[in-house]
């Protein structure tokens, strides 16, 4: 565990993990999942249009999941229930993302990597990537935490409040197309949703404000980042799909001591 190859891989599943934390808190408050996953396949697009262009994974997926993200804002309302326009843009991005790739021509690919991650070929410029996106959504989520937290509460209280919900949900969207484009690499386009609401979604049961639910969410993130890897080093396992298997096992845990809690009270 303490080769250089693994050592990185940690320190982008905390990466990831930290970043994810607070946005997935807010996705699992205003029951965005569905929203998230469709941003994460959208970023599919982004892979190939990097690969075209011969440059960097990141700044494609997040320019392809910003564009997914604005275009969901923009045609919702539009005569279509949210659930079906998300699972429209959601599956059809990703399958004109899966056949763009496969008409780039000399170009190796391993789609397998993409959709499911490749945490342990991690470089430092990719740490440097995943790192500093993971700070730039922590900022922003700092900055506007109050406002955020009144628009997700009560649109109309935001209003009276002087805060304008569109803007805030602008801000989560930039978050989130940042968020997916940093852990595309870590664990992959199918399984970015999982670590921004599982996490979330434990610490729901046990934490007494918003605030505390986003560090819990943010220590089990890692914590399953680090336990996940260990297990794949020992059993010889996918590293990313065992990182979330970690934290749906806390999930699943927490989950029941809650309610055994609530049930004795």
């Amino acid at each position: 565990m303490l080769d250089d190859f693994m050592m990185r891989a940690t320190l982008a599943g905390v990466g990831v993990a930290f970043a994810a934390a607070p946005l997935g808190c807010f996705v699992v408050w205003r029951r965005m999942a569905y929203f998230g996953d469709a941003t994460a396949h959208a970023a599919i697009l982004g892979v190939a249009l990097s690969l075209a262009l011969q440059m960097s994974i990141f700044p494609g997926a997040l320019i392809v999941a910003l564009i997914m993200a604005i275009a969901v804002t923009l045609l919702s309302g539009r005569g279509y229930a949210m659930d079906t326009l998300l699972g429209v843009l959601a599956h059809s991005s990703l399958a004109f993302g899966l056949v763009a790739v496969s008409f780039l021509s000399g170009i190796r690919i391993d789609l397998m990597a993409y959709l499911f991650g490749d945490i342990l070929a991690v470089s430092r410029s990719d740490l440097l990537v995943i790192w500093g996106g993971a700070a730039l959504v922590v900022a922003l989520i700092a900055w506007r935490w109050s406002q955020l937290l009144t628009a997700t509460l009560n649109e109309e209280l935001a209003y009276a409040s002087g805060v304008d919900p569109k803007r805030e949900q602008l801000i989560l969207t930039l978050s989130l197309a940042v968020t997916v484009a940093v852990a595309i690499k870590v664990v992959g386009v199918l399984l970015i949703a999982a670590m921004l609401i599982i996490p979330a979604a434990a610490a729901r049961s046990l934490a007494r404000s918003p605030e505390t639910m986003a560090m819990i969410a943010a220590a089990i993130g890692a914590f399953s980042a680090i336990a996940g890897l260990r297990a794949a080093y020992i059993f010889d396992t996918p590293a990313g799909p065992s990182i979330v298997c970690v934290t749906a096992v806390l999930f699943a845990c927490f989950s029941l001591t809650g309610w055994q809690t609530r049930r004795q009270v």
